[in-house]
């Protein structure tokens, strides 16, 4: 019988909290919406994902450097960059029950290419003049009636179901926050939305230091923040997130960029697989004119197969010069490469894989996610994850826990092995019980100690029993 998504994702959510993956944040002061703590388990299934992409991204290459970088920069750099002006989303609101959603998630292709023309039309009318501004204003507030006269014709609210919208409004997605010791001096700050900029920003600095020749790629791995209409979804969609960005800076007249980004599109791939990812879940879709960032010559998402439909899971984007030039100009100060061949000074281009720490993780969970069905009723429910990346890689049992000397040994072998994998000692229930716990949690393997191990048999003296979870 085919299992609702629905369902699907209460049983991923349900063993997250029961094993301690993932715990609803504040929960004992009644929570706060969308908001996620990551336990024990989760935790370390978290910090191995990172590791892991930093292993494969950064230390196993030649051409690669890492940077850490501060949430809080310069409110400059996100004038410069576009953030501040246009890093927003339309939101249209239900008046019966006050829900408000995203306004592109609910037009249809067409519409809201429509839409965004009129929109993109008003903006370019405005030049600072009220005669422009007035009919610019005009423009705008006749296409917001028209979004809302559609929505109350074609679009029932999803949590009440009426038909009764607002005009859209303009939702800025910029965490904003203030520093300063006093009300008095404090200044408008903002929490990074995305960790790219200090990539573009620190360029110049990085190249001198590092000594690196283009081409090669800066990445980082941090916090990002973005003031979400409707975030959901469990951790797909959160307002605070992790990012694991790289942005690889190539001179145009020396590297094709058609080559290089498909390189970085294996990689990711190659990545994605190694990790558990499930490839027959994944699909790289090419996005068309029109609808890219209108800097970039290529652009593909990468979407997984979620239960709540096919979503976006990371992105790769050739954005040209664009940012570099952007804040060239607005900080006048040169972020130029010298290249040593020709003595001339170039612009680099950039391409940009982009991955979400937190998507990875849903995705990697519902990828090994699997419930099998034995003999009666009993179902064995089962995380697939990868050695590499499981919170626990071997657990070691003593078979009685009330047994000193079976305890002693499996302690033993405990502080043996844990010097080079991640290790868990459990001695808590009957050994059936453990093995079904390990399985949720993704352990690969599990160590008995019997009484063979300690020369019962003395055949088996000093062996053990190891139980391989996939066979």
């Amino acid at each position: 019988m085919a299992e609702t998504t629905d369902n699907l994702m209460e049983k991923i959510i349900s063993l997250a909290k029961r094993r301690g993956f993932v715990f609803p944040g504040s929960e004992i002061y009644g929570g706060l919406a969308n908001s996620w703590d990551y336990g024990p388990y989760g935790a370390q299934l978290k910090k191995n994902i990172k590791d892991h992409w930093w292993k494969f991204f950064v230390e196993s290459r030649d051409d690669m450097v890492g940077l850490d970088a501060a949430i809080i920069m310069n409110p400059k750099v996100w004038e410069a960059s576009g953030h501040v002006g246009n890093f927003a989303d339309y939101a249209i609101e239900c008046r019966d029950c006050n829900n408000r959603i995203r306004v592109d998630h609910y037009l249809n292709a067409e519409k809201n290419e429509e839409f965004t023309k009129q929109v993109t039309t008003a903006n370019e009318i405005l030049d600072g003049t009220s005669e422009k501004r007035i009919e610019a204003d005009s423009l705008i507030n006749k296409v917001h009636e028209e979004i809302k006269d559609f929505f109350n014709k074609e679009t029932s609210c999803p949590t009440c179901g009426k038909k009764n919208w607002t005009v859209p409004k303009m939702f800025s997605l910029m965490l904003q926050t203030a520093l300063g010791s006093t009300r008095d001096s404090e200044v408008l700050a903002y929490l990074r939305p995305e960790t790219a900029q200090a990539m573009f920003v620190d360029f110049a600095m990085i190249q001198q230091t590092s000594r690196k020749k283009l081409p090669f790629g800066v990445a980082q791995i941090g916090k990002a923040f973005r003031n979400e209409i409707t975030p959901g979804n469990f951790i797909f969609r959160t307002r605070e997130f992790e990012q694991m960005e790289i942005e690889y800076f190539f001179n145009p007249e020396k590297t094709k960029w058609e080559e290089k980004f498909d390189e970085l599109k294996q990689d990711m791939e190659a990545w994605m697989k190694a990790v558990g990812i499930d490839p027959a879940k994944t699909h790289a879709v090419d996005i068309p004119d029109g609808e890219r960032a209108h800097y970039s010559k290529r652009t593909i998402d990468f979407e997984f197969d979620y239960p709540f439909g096919q979503k976006e899971l990371f992105g790769l984007a050739y954005r040209g010069d664009y940012d570099m030039e952007q804040h060239e100009k607005a900080s006048g100060q040169e972020l130029r490469y010298l290249d040593p061949e020709t003595n001339e000074k170039v612009l680099p281009h950039v391409i940009e894989p982009s991955l979400g720490v937190d998507r990875a993780m849903l995705a990697i969970l519902l990828s090994a996610f699997e419930e099998q069905k034995l003999e009666g009723d009993d179902v064995r429910t089962v995380l697939h994850l990868k050695p590499a990346i499981a919170p626990v890689q071997v657990a070691i049992f003593p078979l009685l826990k009330n047994k000193p000397e079976l305890v002693a040994k499996a302690r033993e072998v405990y502080d043996m092995l844990r010097q080079s994998f991640r290790v868990e000692f459990d001695d808590n229930g009957n050994v059936g019980k453990r093995y079904r716990r390990q399985d949720e949690i993704g352990t690969p393997y599990c160590i008995t100690i019997d009484f063979d191990t300690l020369g019962e048999n003395k055949e088996l003296e000093g062996t053990v029993t190891v139980r391989d979870r996939d066979s």
